[in-house]
């Protein structure tokens, strides 16, 4: 996710992981195998270069056709804009709407400076210490192999699916997804598919992050934030820095970018968050278990806590954050034009026009121009928790790990699967792995890796996910 995810982490995405495994046995030792050799393709997103990673996404393609045969035999395979993949395993009851299952193909660039930091080369795939390390072992090949795993089980094991089973794969994510997953997007509405609910990368079962939890939660993504970013740009007179105004441009805008930091959008325990947090009550010990449940009561007092925490706060408010300021080149001439980036996420329930008249009505300068950039994406509508979809991602969360509080959650970055709400409007995001504290700075970072048991758990929820939506 380029922007990505969890509740109370928010912004977890893609994490490498060092947590027991959710369910699984003890695996073919070939699966890590097969994953190693995937994350040794270098399938690097890099923004506005269409074709950076064509000669790594060609090899992956051709990987995946060489270790999972029977998938390629049974389940026909389409590409779109060369490199995003839909395979369908059509189902024997044609009046049952399809079930979509995602994970894209591409990962993050490896952050300039800290390639000898990894105590394993980032695209190495090697397997040591009960980990498979690199780049894309969590986010996001470790869930798109573990798709393929389960394909060729339930194919070898003679499976026939009920309804039809999709697996789509966006090759652009990390990059905003336009010729990868929204292309696949377009082209299934167009087709009049509308898939009975959609399921992709996103939120997780956290062990020991959520205070005063007794028990690990599993949080369900049922929506996400969405994003806009506005350019506010001052303008003057350029001159000597002997002869200056009262105020350069410079200072104009820093005015008005303190305003805005200074005053951000409401927080509100409502909506999709409130249902989150009387839900996590439920798992909950003391004190904490009676804040979270009595919020008619203790909202104020439980918000102005939840606003100290950048994650919580997160949850609770659309956010600003000032991202990018120019202006100037010389230290002795004043600049004509300053400018700076706002990015806001934005919450459910708000829109992007309001955000833009919150920027004007709070830094009082007409002066300033305000202008909303390329891009920019509204909240995705909230997926129900009353639907089949979300019904069997839960059982199967059950099965699988019995320890987890399943509970809704808001995924405050964004996914691919935000374009699939055109088309059904049971859109989940949920990843079958456990995350511990000492997890989160894995996140898009150094010594990304996924255990091998973590793994095996992956293939074993989506085995049995498949199963009891299309197979049974």
């Amino acid at each position: 996710m380029p922007r990505r995810t969890s509740t109370l982490l928010l912004g977890l995405c893609a994490l490498a992981l060092s947590a027991p495994a959710i369910g699984g046995t003890a695996g073919d030792p070939a699966q890590a195998d097969r994953l190693a050799g995937a994350i040794r393709f270098p399938t690097i997103s890099a923004e506005g270069k269409v074709d950076a990673s064509a000669e790594a996404l060609a090899g992956l393609h051709a990987y995946l056709q060489k270790s999972f045969p029977l998938v390629h035999q049974r389940l026909t395979r389409e590409t779109v804009n060369a490199y995003g993949l839909i395979y369908t395993w059509p189902g024997s009851d044609p009046s049952l709407k399809p079930i979509l299952l995602m994970a894209h193909q591409d990962v993050v660039p490896i952050a300039p400076g800290t390639e000898e930091k990894w105590h394993h080369a980032p695209f190495s795939g090697d397997i040591a210490d009960g980990f498979i390390w690199g780049r894309g072992a969590w986010d996001d090949k470790g869930n798109l192999l573990a798709l393929f795993e389960a394909l060729e089980s339930l194919i070898a094991g003679g499976a026939q699916p009920k309804r039809t089973i999709m697996i789509v794969s966006g090759h652009d994510e990390e990059a905003g997804g336009a010729r990868g997953a929204k292309a696949i997007a377009e082209l299934l509405a167009q087709r009049g598919i509308h898939p009975e609910f959609v399921l992709d990368e996103g939120e997780v079962i956290t062990d020991g992050i959520v205070a005063g939890a007794t028990r690990p939660i599993a949080f369900i993504g049922l929506a996400e934030k969405g994003m806009a970013t506005f350019a506010l740009t001052a303008e003057g007179v350029p001159g000597h820095s002997s002869m200056p105004p009262p105020r350069t441009v410079v200072g104009q805008l820093a005015a008005a970018v303190e305003k805005l930091e200074s005053h951000p959008m409401p927080a509100k325990i409502d909506g999709l968050a409130r249902r989150t947090f009387e839900q996590m009550a439920l798992s909950m010990s003391g004190l904490q278990r009676w804040m979270l449940g009595n919020l008619w009561l203790t909202e104020p007092l439980v918000r102005r806590k939840l606003e100290g925490q950048p994650s919580t706060n997160a949850m609770l408010r659309t956010t600003t954050a000032v991202t990018v300021m120019s202006g100037g080149n010389k230290a002795n001439v004043l600049p004509g034009r300053a400018q700076a980036l706002v990015n806001f996420r934005i919450k459910p329930g708000e829109r992007i026009d309001d955000v833009a008249a919150h920027i004007r009505q709070t830094i009082e300068d007409p002066a300033i121009d305000v202008t909303l950039q390329p891009d920019a994406e509204e909240p995705s509508p909230i997926s129900p928790e009353d639907a089949s979809g979300y019904r069997w991602i839960a059982q199967a969360i059950h099965e699988a790990a019995p320890d987890a509080a399943v509970v809704p959650g808001l995924v405050v970055g964004a996914t691919d699967s935000r374009y699939m709400a055109h088309i059904t409007d049971r859109v989940y995001r949920f990843m079958p792995i456990r995350v511990h504290p000492e997890d989160v700075a894995r996140f898009h970072g150094t010594d990304e890796r996924i255990s091998v048991a973590d793994y095996q758990g992956m293939i074993a929820f989506y085995k049995r996910l498949m199963t009891i939506s299309a197979i049974e």
